[in-house]
C-alpha cells in the first residue's frame, strides 16, 4: 500500500533540463541543451569507466558512473547554467557557485518522497561521489565540452576555437589513459562528415 504519495516536484524539474541552454555567452551554429548534454556525459562516462576496467584493469561500476553523470548537472534546474568564464572568474565567485550548487542539490533532494530519498541521496549529492567517479564525471563532461567545440568548428563558427585550446589542456592535465585512450580511438570520427564514415564503415 503506498503511504507516502504527496505530490512531487520533482520529474518536472528535471524534464525543464531541455529548456537550459549550454554555452549561452557564445554564438552557436547548433544550441545544446542541458539534458541532451547530460545524456552525452552519461554515455562517455560509461565507456571511461569501462575502459578503466577493461583495459586498465582499474576497479570501478561503469553502471554507476553512467547515473551519476546523467543527474551531475540536475541541480541546473534550479541554479541555471552558469557560464565557465563568469564561474571560473576567480576562487571566490567558483567557491560561493559550489555553495549554491550544493543547496540546490539538497532542494532537488527533499522533493522526492521522503521513503525514496535514500536511494537518491548518493547520486543527487555530489559531496557522495568518489574521487575517482567525481573524475571520471568530469573527465567526461571535458570530452562532451571538446566535441562541441570540434562540431562548431567544423560549422565555421570560429567562436569557439579558444575553447577548444582551453579543453586541449584541461584533458591533457588529466593524465588519465582512459581519456587518452578515448581520444585515440573514438574522437578522430568528429572531424568526418557522415559520407565520409560511411565509406570507411564499407556502407556506401
Amino acid at each position: 500500500m503506498i503511504t507516502d504519495k504527496n505530490t512531487s516536484h520533482f520529474f518536472a524539474h528535471l524534464f525543464r533540463m531541455k529548456l537550459i541552454n549550454r554555452w549561452p555567452l557564445m554564438r552557436n551554429v547548433n544550441t545544446e541543451n542541458v539534458a541532451e548534454h547530460s545524456h552525452q556525459v552519461a554515455v562517455v562516462a560509461h565507456m571511461l569507466a569501462l575502459i578503466r576496467r577493461e583495459v586498465f584493469a582499474g576497479e570501478v561500476q561503469p553502471e554507476r558512473v553512467a547515473t551519476l553523470a546523467l543527474f551531475h548537472d540536475a541541480s541546473e534546474v534550479l541554479t541555471g547554467d552558469l557560464p565557465t568564464p563568469v564561474k571560473y572568474f576567480n576562487a571566490q565567485i567558483a567557491q560561493e557557485y559550489k555553495k549554491i550548487e550544493r543547496i540546490a542539490e539538497q532542494k532537488l533532494l527533499s522533493m522526492l518522497p521522503e521513503k525514496l530519498q535514500p536511494f537518491y541521496q548518493s547520486l543527487l549529492l555530489s559531496e557522495q561521489y568518489s574521487a575517482d567517479e567525481k573524475l571520471l564525471v568530469k573527465a567526461a563532461d571535458t570530452l562532451c565540452a571538446y566535441v562541441k567545440t570540434l562540431e562548431e568548428l567544423s560549422a565555421g563558427n570560429h567562436e569557439f576555437v579558444l575553447a577548444k585550446k582551453r579543453l586541449e589542456s584541461v584533458l591533457e592535465g588529466y593524465a588519465l589513459p582512459e581519456v587518452n585512450y578515448f581520444l585515440e580511438v573514438f574522437i578522430p570520427s568528429f572531424s568526418l562528415s557522415l559520407d565520409e564514415i560511411s565509406l570507411q564503415d564499407g556502407n556506401l
